[in-house]
This record gives C-alpha cells, sequence and structure tokens, in this order.
C-alpha cells in the first residue's frame, strides 16, 4: 500500500511540520502521519508566535530556511517588538495570530511541498529490529516502513485532561490521547516522565465590555517576521488587558479542594513560567491582582483567549470567578479551561541530532523532550528532520553551536542538563545573547540554510547586499565630520555632551542617547549616503557601532568556547578508568556520553577540574 519512506513524521503539530517540511525540501521522501487532518498545525493554546527569546527562534527557523516565520507572518493580526527600552540583545519580536489562518497556511504550505505524504490514523507502535527503526505501525494494523522515525507526539502520549474532580483520556480537548508508544520504548529500555501544562477558557468577545479594559495596540510601524517578501501588516486589532482582584481570588479558592493540581491527581510538574492562576494565587498570595492579556483568535472570529488564566478548576468554579474580572461581567464562554497530563522522555536520552542514543533512526522533537511553546518544538522539529535527512543520505550531522543560535542553545541544555518541568527559552539562558540577536538571525544562519537546500539564493544574496550596505554605511560614518556649530545644537537637545572641534559622525552614535536618524539633516553627505537605505540597515549600523566592545567580547569568549567543542572524545569513551574523575562526573559522563569536552563541560555535576583532569588524559 505504502512505499519505504526516507522520513517519517509522527505527528503534525509545529515540530512535525516543520520536519517534515525540512527533510521533503532537502529531498527525503517523507510520510506526515497525524491523527486527525484538520488540525495541522493546530495553535492548541494561544494564538500567538514568538516573545522573548521565542521570537529569536522564529528568526532563526526562518533564516535557516524554515516556515515558521512565513506562517506567522501571512496569518498575523498583531506586531509588537517586545522589550525595545532594553538593549538590543533583549529584543524580541512577537505576533498575535488567526488560529484558523495559521492552521490553514501550514496545511497548505505542505500539501504544495511535492515530497510530503499524509496518512491520517493513530500510530500505536514502532518497527525496529536490531536497534534500528524500520518504521511504524498504526492502529489498524498497517506497517508503514521508513529509514528514520521523528516522533513529535506533543500532549498526546496518554494525554489525560483534567477539569476539577473530573478526568478523561485526550490530547487535546476533543481529541483522543495517543496509546502504545509510550509502553513499547519503555520495553526498548527508555526512562518516561509526566509533564503537565495547562490552557485558559475560551470566551465570546460579543460579551464583554471593552469600554473599561486597557487597549494593548501593535506597534506603529509593524515589522514582521520573515526576511522573505511576505507582507507587513496595514491594519491590526489590539489586543487589551485587565486584571483580577480579590473577589476573583476568594471565588476560585472555592475550588481549590476539587482541583486536580492540590489534591494530587496530578503527579507531572507543570511550566514554571506559565502557572495557572490558581497556582498564582497560591504562590503569590500578597499579590492584589493578577494581570489578564484579552487576545483575539483571529480577525473574524468572535473568540477569545483569556491569557493569564489558565486553570483546572471545576467549570462553575471558573465562570463564577472570571465574571468577576473587570470587562467579564456578562462573559459567555465557549469553553473551560483545563489541564492536560502527558509522558514525556528526558531528553538525556539523546544525541545533538535529536536521535536517539538507543534506537538508530529515530529521533525525538518538542513536547516528548519535556520542552514547551510552539516555538521551542518547531525549532527542535526543523533540527530533527535536517538530521533524518542527512543521516539517510550519508551527510554530516547539523549541529548548532551554543553562539551559533537560540536553537543551538536549547538543544544543548536539553541534551546535557535535560528537565523534569517543561522547558522554555529565555534569554538568560543564553551567555552569547549580545551575539543571538533577532536582528542578525539572518547574518547569522542563512548562509547555513543555504548550505543545506533549504534557504533559497535569493536569501542570500540579501543577507550578502545587507553586509555589504551596513558596512559601507559605517565606514561613511567614520569619515564624515561636523563642526562644532553643526551638531552642539542637537547634543543640547539630546540632553548629551558638547564639542568642541570637529568629529566623525560615528563618535555619536556610540552615545546611547544618539541614532543615526538624529544625524542625517546634519550632514547633506550622509543624507546623500543614507538615501534609499531600509530602516533595517541603518539599525544594524547603530547596534554594531554602540556595541562592539560588548561584541568582541563574547565573539572571543564564544572562541575560546569553540575550542573546547572542537575536542572531540571518541564514542563509548570509558570514564571509569579515569581515577582521577569525581564519582559524579564519571556517572553523568557515562550515561549521557558528550560527544566533545565542551558538552562535557556543561553538564551538571561535572566540574572544572573534571574538565582538566579529561584534557589532560586526552593529551596523552
Amino acid at each position: 500500500m505504502f512505499p519505504e519512506y526516507d522520513v517519517i513524521v509522527v505527528g503534525a503539530g509545529h515540530a512535525g511540520c516543520e520536519a517534515a517540511a525540512a527533510a521533503a525540501n532537502m529531498g527525503s521522501k517523507v510520510m506526515l502521519i497525524t491523527m486527525n487532518m484538520n488540525t495541522i498545525a493546530q495553535m492548541s493554546c494561544n494564538p500567538a508566535m514568538g516573545g522573548v527569546a521565542k521570537g529569536q527562534i522564529v528568526r532563526e527557523i526562518d533564516a535557516l530556511g524554515g516556515y515558521s516565520g512565513i506562517i506567522s507572518d501571512k496569518s498575523m493580526i498583531q506586531f509588537r517588538m517586545l522589550n525595545k527600552s532594553k538593549g538590543p540583545a533583549m529584543w524580541s519580536p512577537r505576533t498575535q495570530n488567526d488560529r484558523m489562518r495559521f492552521a490553514e497556511e501550514w496545511r497548505l504550505a505542505l500539501e504544495r511541498t511535492p515530497n510530503v505524504d499524509f496518512w491520517q490514523e493513530m500510530v500505536t507502535g514502532l518497527l525496529v529490529k536490531d536497534n534500528r527503526i524500520q518504521g511504524v505501525r498504526t492502529s489498524m494494523g498497517i506497517e508503514i516502513k521508513g529509514k528514520s522515525v521523528v516522533l513529535t507526539n506533543g500532549t498526546f502520549l496518554n494525554g489525560i485532561i483534567h477539569i476539577g474532580e473530573k478526568r478523561f483520556g485526550g490530547g487535546r480537548t476533543g481529541e483522543k490521547a495517543a496509546t502504545g508508544i509510550t509502553e513499547q520504548l519503555i520495553e526498548l529500555g527508555f526512562e518516561s516522565g509526566r509533564m503537565k501544562t495547562g490552557t485558559p477558557p475560551r470566551v465570546d468577545g460579543r460579551s464583554l465590555n471593552w469600554k473599561v479594559m486597557e487597549e494593548q495596540p501593535g506597534d506603529e510601524v509593524p515589522g514582521k517576521f520573515s526576511h522573505s517578501d511576505t507582507k507587513p501588516l496595514k491594519e491590526q486589532r489590539p489586543c487589551h488587558i485587565t486584571y483580577t482582584n480579590s473577589e476573583v481570588h476568594e471565588i476560585l479558592k472555592t475550588g481549590f479542594e476539587q482541583s486536580p493540581m492540590f489534591t494530587g491527581r496530578i503527579k507531572g510538574l507543570g511550566p514554571r513560567y506559565c502557572p495557572s492562576i490558581e497556582d498564582k494565587i497560591n504562590r503569590f498570595a500578597d499579590r492584589e491582582r493578577h494581570q489578564i492579556f484579552v487576545e483575539p483568535e483571529g480577525w473574524d472570529t468572535v473568540e477569545i483567549y483569556v491569557n493569564g488564566f489558565s486553570t483546572s478548576l471545576p467549570e462553575d468554579v471558573q465562570y463564577k470567578a472570571i465574571t468577576k474580572i473587570p470587562g467579564f461581567e456578562t462573559v459567555k464562554m465557549f469553553r473551560p479551561g483545563y489541564a492536560i497530563e502527558y509522558d514525556y522522555f528526558p531528553p538525556t536520552q539523546l544525541d545533538a541530532t535529536l536521535e536517539t542514543r538507543l534506537i538508530s533512526g529515530l529521533y525525538f522533537a518538542g513536547q516528548i523532550n519535556g520542552t514547551t511553546g510552539y516555538e521551542e518544538a518547531a525549532s527542535q522539529g526543523l533540527m530533527a528532520g535536517i538530521n533524518a535527512h542527512n543521516k539517510i543520505h550519508e551527510k554530516d550531522p547539523f549541529i548548532l553551536n551554543r553562539s551559533d543560535a537560540y536553537i543551538g542553545v536549547l538543544i544543548d541544555d536539553l541534551i546535557n542538563k535535560g528537565t523534569n518541568e517543561p522547558y522554555r527559552m529565555f534569554t538568560s539562558r543564553a551567555e552569547f545573547r549580545i551575539l543571538l540577536r533577532q536582528d542578525n538571525a539572518d547574518v547569522r544562519l542563512t548562509p547555513l540554510g543555504h548550505q543545506l537546500g533549504l534557504a533559497s539564493q535569493d536569501r542570500l544574496d540579501k543577507v550578502h547586499e545587507k553586509l555589504s550596505q551596513t558596512e559601507t554605511l559605517i565606514k561613511d560614518l567614520q569619515n564624515l565630520k561636523v563642526k562644532p556649530e553643526e551638531v552642539n545644537g542637537l547634543l543640547e537637545e539630546k540632553k548629551s555632551a558638547k564639542i568642541k572641534e570637529k568629529a566623525p559622525l560615528i563618535n555619536f552614535i556610540r552615545r546611547p542617547e544618539m541614532e543615526i536618524e538624529d544625524l542625517i539633516d546634519l550632514s547633506n553627505e550622509l543624507k546623500d549616503k543614507t538615501k534609499g537605505l531600509s530602516s533595517e540597515i541603518l539599525q544594524q549600523a547603530s547596534i554594531l557601532i554602540k556595541y562592539e566592545t560588548y561584541i568582541e567580547k563574547e565573539k572571543s569568549l564564544a572562541d575560546r568556547m569553540g575550542d573546547l567543542d572542537n575536542k572531540k572524545i571518541p564514542a563509548g569513551f570509558n570514564y571509569k578508568e579515569i581515577p582521577a574523575l569525581s564519582a559524579e562526573a564519571k556517572e553523568k559522563l557515562s550515561n549521557i556520553q558528550p560527544a566533545n569536552l565542551g558538552q562535557a563541560s556543561r553538564i551538571s555535576g561535572v566540574n572544572p577540574a573534571d574538565i582538566s583532569v579529561l584534557m589532560v588524559y586526552m593529551a596523552r
């Protein structure tokens, strides 16, 4: 019935879609299997992409040739650049999206990809022989052969939905859980665990009093994620902000005795940085109110996502409490919030390619690895799809280092440190975040995406043009000078120190209160040279000038770390033969089997003295 596929992708969420698209666009014959063709790329939680550090990941996926940025641009209803009051290392793009259009655009993009086939059914088992993957088995007993398999099961593996004292199997509301895979993987020797996540109620926007809420508009000049030819928004839908209060909290507390979180019915740990409303009230008892973001789910639908009110309390308690939030007094609820508990597999069982160590050709991506978030999942799917293709075509593995991308930080954290709670990316997790800015993702990664065959020549040409224009502008700013009488008026206006002698324009850009746009009217030559340059080029030059010292320091540090990453450790290395290693280091290194000294140095429990011992031993 089916041919043998190069890559079989199980699950069509954000990870599965990127994995299928990447492998197919690189030339592999791909089978994408999903339990429901109508929920491909479903935004199960909030209808938004990006945010702090997550926006950087979407830009990186786009730079490598993935689809998430393009799909987000095509379906967005609002764009905001977060953290603009901070330095550029913290700037993070975020879009509010039309939930239905996002899923539709993803499905159409996959259907337009010639090498992708689809099958709607549950996968209940894997075909394994001699510790090598051979394919999958479905609930109808159909065997589909494949040279590699990427599991992207999301929250579906033995998923249980909790609403108060009610519990029932499901991977998402209205959809059944996936069974069989966990049990087989455990039999094969994998370690598994349980995690929990949750979602808030959805409500009818026609029943809300928008006048008493604070409007949160998009950026005046909206940007976009992709460096392709996607179009920026011309109009946007606003979000709104309101707050809980003591009355809301007291009503919610009446349901705590029925809360699956507090009664112990939920065993898995939930996301630390996205707690439920009952968890917020319990953990932050001194807080009189909590912020609620009221987010539209699309251009035309009246459905509203109540961000910040995630809960698994009984539905009647949810409703009573939500009516006490300003603006929600006459609210009509579409469906209650719920918690979902599901199986995951600690990612220390994976190599840096996301291939499992136990079964050759088997890859894990997304929430099966203990992460949370569309963006984290999509980036893992992209990397798993690339590496599955590379392996079966006998090409080198594709691995991003911590100094290359947030994606590199994410995977390095997962495989070396593991996680016992849903992992979420933050800028603070990246030690090289001045290098890993959202504005230079294309410069960092498009050449790599082009080498893989995912990023087009046109994309690469745009990067070269951006670099050339930026470099030329910086040289112009070095060479062009102004006299004190030409600039001191502006400096006084900007509350910046005046000058006494002629100075190059670049000196003023180094001042935090000055931007290139401020200086254009001072110099006809600069006006001519910047004519036709995009705001992106002006911004890029400004960042490189202002943060030159910090960028150079991080590059130097990254080079030193790269030296350790280049010192390979032989596969199957026996650490127990080295008496000078600490007992914990021997155990951790033996279990994780790092590929190089850099990876070994980042394993929790392995200290600098252990690395020094390893270096001496390997030098001998």
